[in-house]
């Protein structure tokens, strides 16, 4: 920790421990406030954002900031990844097909109304249409990547001062709203038709639920392994596509990964708890979630353009009124459906990994959903780069644009 009169530098394992504690805080407050309980909020954005108020008390207070380091940060999300990959059984995957392409058919449509809504709204404002892709589906289904890369292509153009800025604001906002509001859509749905998840089997695991039996040491290093080879192939094969004409995330190819591993690995003996898998995965998001909301600078909302966050805030009703309205009626009015309509509110608003952290909150209360948990990364991950990808062409080759 490197400490000087306007800076506490917090190092990777100052930094560990903070997202541990954070994330203690926020489990316990989940367990016992009321609203929180009830809405399925989860635990890590409670924790983190907490954290990021007490940090701009401290700074308003003695004039320092902290600063998190973030090298292991990103190692935390692609394991979960691949050990998600590891608990994912193909044949469940056949099986939830049709569901997929629901899923698909009620989200491409929702890409065009998010960003026609954030045009129409930045025109009305006076400012340039530009901001209201940017507060649209560029950040909020794209993340912060593909946030920094439309910005630093046509930021220049649009002539928004400070749009690079806002670009990552609104991105991290997304990932804000995505997880507060995911839970209590979900749980209106569930309570509204009587619903419940599949009950957990002795294994377990982030797919099929909770598990019944204890995790002992060997089962638990074996599946570390197998996820961080996991890892390793994902970042290999990310390095050899880095040019591909079609971006692939680095965190589906460590899904991809590991569901090989588990599914080519199964007739030749290899035998993983899905148990294991499950707590490794869960450990890893968690703290991700808290170390990212953790570096949350709120501060700088604050002194931003309000028409972003008006932008935003219509945006995030636009997302609940759609979860609500149009997937869970398209992809099947059962739990599987109310849960994907939890996870639409995620990464529609924020990313694939907030999304799954709703879908955790609610199979952890409810029971497993083992569909909606192969179907949300992949959507998230892949299908909705492509899609969104095309909508953003067509709306950026419209005339009020002026990029022509």
């Amino acid at each position: 920790m490197v400490v000087s009169d306007t800076l506490i530098a917090l190092g990777p394992l100052p930094s560990l421990l903070a997202a541990c504690l954070v994330l203690l805080l926020g489990n316990g407050l989940c367990q016992r406030v009321g609203f929180l309980v009830r809405y399925s909020i989860p635990s890590p954005v409670v924790g983190g954002l907490l954290f990021a108020v007490a940090a701009v008390v401290l700074l308003q207070a003695t004039g320092r900031g902290i600063a998190l380091a973030s090298s292991a940060k990103s190692e935390l999300l692609l394991l979960f990844f691949a050990s998600l990959g590891l608990t994912a059984d193909l044949r469940l995957l056949l099986h939830a097909g049709p569901r997929l392409l629901r899923f698909l058919l009620a989200l491409a449509p929702a890409l065009v109304v998010q960003d026609l809504l954030g045009v129409l709204a930045a025109q009305a404002m006076g400012v340039h249409p530009f901001l209201g892709l940017v507060a649209g589906s560029i950040t909020l289904a794209g993340g912060h990547g593909t946030g920094a890369a439309y910005v630093g292509r046509f930021g220049d153009a649009s002539g928004i001062p400070g749009i690079m800025e806002l670009a990552m604001i609104s991105a991290t906002l997304g990932l804000v709203f995505g997880g507060l509001v995911g839970g209590p859509v979900g749980e209106r749905l569930i309570r509204q038709g009587g619903l419940r998840g599949a009950q957990a089997d002795a294994e377990g695991g982030v797919i099929t639920g909770p598990a019944a039996q204890p995790v002992t040491m060997m089962p638990l290093i074996a599946c570390l392994a197998a996820g961080l080879a996991a890892v390793l192939t994902g970042q290999y094969l990310a390095a050899l596509l880095v040019d591909a004409p079609v971006t692939v995330p680095d965190f589906l190819l460590c899904l991809l990964a590991g569901l090989a591993l588990r599914n080519l690995g199964q007739p030749l003996g290899l035998r993983l708890s899905d148990a294991a898998s499950d707590l490794i995965g869960s450990v890893c998001l968690s703290l991700f979630l808290a170390w990212t909301m953790m570096a949350l600078d709120i501060g700088a909302l604050f002194h931003s353009a309000a028409p972003l966050l008006v932008i935003l805030l219509l945006q995030v009703l636009l997302v609940v009124a759609w979860a609500s309205l149009v997937v869970f009626r398209f992809v099947g009015r059962d739990y599987e459906g109310a849960v994907m309509s939890a996870a639409f509110c995620g990464f529609g608003l924020g990313a694939t990994a907030t999304a799954i952290a709703n879908v955790q909150a609610l199979a952890g209360r409810h029971g497993a959903a083992p569909q909606a948990f192969l179907i949300v990364p992949i959507v998230g991950a892949f299908f909705v780069d492509i899609i969104n990808a095309l909508v953003l062409t067509m709306f950026l080759s419209l005339p009020i644009m002026g990029f022509r």
